[in-house]
């Protein structure tokens, strides 16, 4: 391949569109992973660095973000949505990466009792125990398809394309699916409440 074919190759990665490049991709295309590479790194660098808050994280969370997105480009259903999508990423390993890197702190028990408050009262202890068990006896009571939904958008986290790869469904059906078991979950609360009155 001489230098006129490299630049025509060059041009032609630079014009296609988002899309085209995912597709391209999800089809063992290295070149147009790479493409994308270079049009979203630095905006990832940038929402990476307002997670972490620092430069050093930032780099190695986007690092490892890309290569999180090669291996599973391939779940990705809608190429248009990869902006989103690997957001989605920089979002969930960012909190992972926080959650992991907490550096517990020993302090004697006099600094502890005085720079430490209550947040709760006992009461308001029991009452928040007591109410997370009415949550989840109302779930139990669901559906299947009811639970399997609500628990994988609030209990695990998952995103709405997640969902969509696990459920075999598309992301609108997803929505319809969250709203309706929410309403579901409502009226089983609420039912809930008037029994016990």
């Amino acid at each position: 391949m001489n230098i006129t074919e490299n630049s025509f190759l060059d041009f032609q990665t630079e014009t296609r569109t988002v899309a085209q490049l995912v597709v391209a991709a999800q089809a063992g295309d290295r070149d147009a992973f790479g493409a994308l590479f270079e049009r979203y790194r630095s905006g990832i660098v940038a929402l990476a660095m307002r997670r972490v808050r620092n430069a050093d994280e930032a780099e190695e969370l986007t690092q490892d973000v890309f290569i999180q997105a090669m291996q599973k480009i391939g779940q990705l259903r809608v190429p248009e949505a990869f902006g989103g999508w690997l957001r989605q990423i920089v979002h969930r390993m960012a909190i992972n990466r926080l959650t992991r890197n907490r550096v517990a702190i020993a302090c004697d028990p006099e600094t502890l009792e005085a720079t430490c408050y209550a947040v709760g009262t006992p009461d308001a202890f029991a009452e928040d125990r007591e109410q997370a068990e009415v949550v989840r006896d109302s779930i139990d009571r669901l559906g299947a398809l009811d639970q399997q939904t609500l628990k994988a958008f609030y209990l695990h986290s998952k995103s709405l394309i997640e969902m969509s790869n696990e459920f075999d469904a598309p992301v609108g059906t997803i929505k319809r699916r969250l709203h309706v078991a929410r309403k579901r979950l409502q009226k089983e609360m609420e039912e809930d409440v008037l029994q016990a009155v």
